[in-house]
């Protein structure tokens, strides 16, 4: 089944940065623990400075791993800035535990395409700005390369707030369905402007939702997933509106 059938089931549960509630995001163990919980998974991939594709949702490593530990006299902690082989170094998992450490390794794209395709799963891959330190172009082709490498392209959606990447996308693999974030406001002329993006899908945050937009999607034939969504009340009156998916750290 590709991703865009997957869009014809009610009520799809999203798995945000894997299972984030309860495991530490972005992490194989996230995608572990995501199995049989959730209809598909969301990872968020940006690139090492030697243009190695990687999982890594913040732009910056302080948050999630112990780079400072590491390495504790560089003058910039920002993803971009280190090589594969120093984020190699660093332990993904150890923050997410009050009073343990359980080291988790750096996953890469390349392994969570792996895992996806031994454990059929499907995968929402954002692709985080990365403007300012790579040119859209190699950030688009880095990641598209890994899908026709692992042959996983009826398993991935690819998703991101520039949505310069979006019609990359679609020029270089017209299969792989994309969808574009928004987070503060919806872009004029919504209808259009989505169109002109040849997206098939709209990924906005629930603070912008109401019954009059979800419906203009819905006849426009454009598919609609709200982040983020840990209600359960809330999770059952966006389906109610016409929503087809919710992200949720709680599976």
């Amino acid at each position: 089944m590709s991703f865009l059938n997957l869009f014809k089931k009610p009520s799809l549960i999203v798995a945000h940065r894997g299972s984030s509630a309860s495991s530490p995001e972005n992490t194989l163990l996230a995608l572990k623990n995501s199995i049989n919980r959730c209809d598909f998974i969301e990872i968020d991939v940006q690139l090492s400075s030697d243009k190695v594709a990687i999982i890594m949702h913040d732009n910056s490593l302080e948050r999630t791993t112990n780079v400072k530990d590491i390495y504790k006299n560089r003058s910039s902690y920002l993803v971009s800035d280190f090589t594969y082989q120093e984020l190699k170094k660093l332990d993904y998992g150890s923050w997410f535990y009050e009073n343990e450490k359980k080291p988790e390794p750096l996953l890469t794209l390349r392994d969570a395409l792996k895992f996806a395709k031994e454990n059929s799963v499907y995968l929402n891959i954002e692709i985080k700005d990365m403007d300012s330190f790579f040119n859209d172009d190699e950030v688009v082709s880095t990641v598209l390369n890994e899908i026709k490498i692992s042959n996983t392209q009826e398993l991935v959606l690819i998703s991101s707030f520039r949505h310069e990447y979006l019609p990359l996308c679609k020029k270089l693999q017209a299969n792989i369905p994309t969808a574009a974030l928004v987070a503060k406001k919806h872009p004029k002329n919504l209808i259009n402007y989505l169109k002109s993006l040849n997206v098939d899908a709209y990924h906005f945050s629930d603070y912008l939702v109401d019954k009059k937009i979800v419906d203009v999607l819905v006849d426009a034939g454009i598919y609609i997933n709200i982040y983020t969504v840990n209600n359960l009340a809330r999770r059952q009156q966006l389906f109610d509106m016409g929503v087809n998916g919710v992200f949720s750290d709680y599976l």
